[in-house]
């Protein structure tokens, strides 16, 4: 009977050193080689990511950049609609602001600025129904009102159209002047219109125009505690 060390020997017989090595090789390469593939499929990946993130990111850019202008563009429109003047309106620059305690004798009827009582007509809505004066009127214009006027040629609906217009808009004052050229009259400081119908469309572009507008000389003052008659 064979010893267990001639067994043994007999079992290690028949290997070939040369051939291990060789599949040892081959797993070691097919486990690079799948390493190799793993690593180029994320690397495609990543560029895949970095595309669509560029797209998207220039995308996103691009319509920014678009409503920008569109803004930038919207912004210029307003602002030289609201530079350019009113269809028909007459214009005065260089108006005195000047408090004084007598009459003033105004260039223009109604007067649209220049030196004015120290007490401004209430113009936060307020529609009289008796003439005003004069200089507390300009007062509240240099306080941003416009000035709705209306003459005895004016028509009775009209002067209620207005007068409704005028009772729900803050920085607003109507009454009567007989002695207007025109039927209904806006004044604003340094800005007057005349017109003959409230339904007159350049009413409403006045109005928005001059409302507080940028030729307020104080804009933001009060409408409200002083001449209320």
């Amino acid at each position: 009977m064979a010893s267990a060390n001639s067994r043994n020997r007999n079992a290690g017989k028949g290997k070939n050193p040369s051939t291990d090595k060789s599949t040892n090789r081959d797993r070691a390469a097919a486990r690079r080689a799948r390493i190799e593939e793993q690593r180029r499929a994320e690397q495609a990946r990543e560029r895949r990511v970095r595309i669509v993130t560029i797209v998207a990111s220039t995308a996103i850019l691009a319509g920014l950049v678009g409503g920008g202008w569109y803004l930038i563009d919207q912004a210029n429109d307003k602002e030289k609609a609201q530079a350019a003047p009113v269809s028909g309106e007459k214009t005065w620059s260089k108006l005195s602001q000047k408090h004084v305690d007598t009459k003033v004798d105004y260039p223009m009827t109604p007067p649209a600025g220049g030196n004015h009582a120290s007490v401004w007509q209430n113009c936060d809505g307020n529609v009289y129904t008796s003439a005003i004066q004069n200089e507390n009127a300009v007062h509240s214009m240099e306080h941003g009102a416009v000035w709705v006027s209306y003459s005895d040629k004016a028509a009775q609906a009209d002067v209620k159209a207005l007068a409704a217009k005028v009772a729900k808009t803050p920085y607003m004052l109507m009454s009567p002047y007989k002695s207007q050229s025109s039927p209904i009259t806006l004044t604003a400081w340094g800005h007057q219109l005349n017109v003959t119908k409230a339904s007159d469309p350049r009413v409403n572009e006045f109005l928005g125009k001059y409302v507080q507008g940028a030729q307020t000389p104080e804009p933001g003052a009060a409408c409200t505690g002083g001449k209320s008659s």
